[in-house]
This record gives structure tokens, C-alpha cells and sequence, in this order.
């Protein structure tokens, strides 16, 4: 299976990144931003570096999006994975336009609400995984996935697994 990785720098990069049980297995390529974290930790890696910032910055959408159309050409993923945030945002519409899988696993810090990047691209996810049965519910679409008990209880959650 080829994977499409995509995701900002900081957090969004190292949530993707510790799902390496599961995208190790697989020929991939990432999308994210180039900082000396990413860089090191992706130095085997195939890699395009996108545009940053993405907060309400138009021209970077926008060369995001170009980006995005010709990463997705040659050779067109099965599958785009994200962790988010804005830089995905234009992978997943154009991808799942393209007729690739999309996936989006919403961060663990969104408990009630969705993100930004996870509303804009709702309409064009296959999967979206969320950690808290209280953002399950308000989506009931979406699948939700454990998260570890002692990090449920710093952020004051229920004790499911």
C-alpha cells in the first residue's frame, strides 16, 4: 500500500509519527514542514516540504493546494493519512477528489469540538478517528479510538479503553 503522510510541525508531526507500528509496513511519503526536529527525524524518509505558516494565510493555501495536485499525481497514493492541521486540509479534498482513502485522526486535546482542519475536511474523509466518546457522540460518524487510562486522567477524562 502506498501512504501519503501528511502533517504540520510540533504535535500534529509527532502524533503521525508514533504511528510508525502502523506506516512502517508500507512505502510512503510525508508532507509536513521543514524544522530541524522534522528533518532529523525523517532524514530516510521521502519527503516534500510544504509551505508554512497555514493559520489564515491565503497564498500558502494556495501553494499548498499546488502542491498538493502535483504530490498526489506521481505516484498517486492508495491512502492519505493525517494528524492534521491546515496543511492537510488541501491533501484530503484533492486526494479523496482523486480517489484516494482519506484518513484524519483528530488530535486528543479536541474533546467536544472538531477542529478547524477536521470540520473543512469532514466532507471528504473515509475514516475519522476521534479519543473522546464526548466528540464520538457529536460525530457519531467518526471511529473512536482508545486513549491510554493515565492520560485519560490528566485531562479529566472517563476511563474507557
Amino acid at each position: 500500500m502506498r501512504l501519503l503522510l501528511v502533517c504540520s510541525s510540533g504535535g500534529h508531526f509527532k502524533g503521525l509519527f508514533q504511528l510508525r507500528p502502523f506506516w512502517g509496513k508500507h512505502q510512503r511519503t510525508w508532507v509536513t514542514f521543514d524544522t530541524a526536529t522534522t528533518r532529523a527525524a525523517l532524514e530516510d524518509e521521502t519527503v516534500t516540504w510544504a509551505h508554512s505558516p497555514t493559520n489564515r494565510n491565503l497564498p500558502n493555501l494556495i501553494r499548498n493546494a499546488l502542491l498538493s495536485w502535483r504530490v498526489l499525481r506521481t505516484p498517486k497514493p492508495d491512502v492519505i493519512l493525517s494528524t492534521g492541521a491546515g496543511v492537510a486540509v488541501p491533501f484530503l479534498i484533492i486526494g479523496k477528489l482523486m480517489g484516494c482513502r482519506t484518513i484524519f485522526v483528530e488530535s486528543i486535546t479536541r474533546i467536544e469540538t472538531l477542529s478547524l482542519s477536521a470540520r473543512l475536511a469532514l466532507p471528504f474523509l473515509d475514516v475519522l478517528y476521534v479519543h473522546w466518546p464526548q466528540l464520538q457522540t457529536r460525530f457519531p460518524r467518526a471511529e473512536l479510538i482508545s486513549v491510554p487510562s493515565d492520560t485519560q486522567s490528566a485531562a479529566g477524562g472517563g476511563g474507557y479503553r
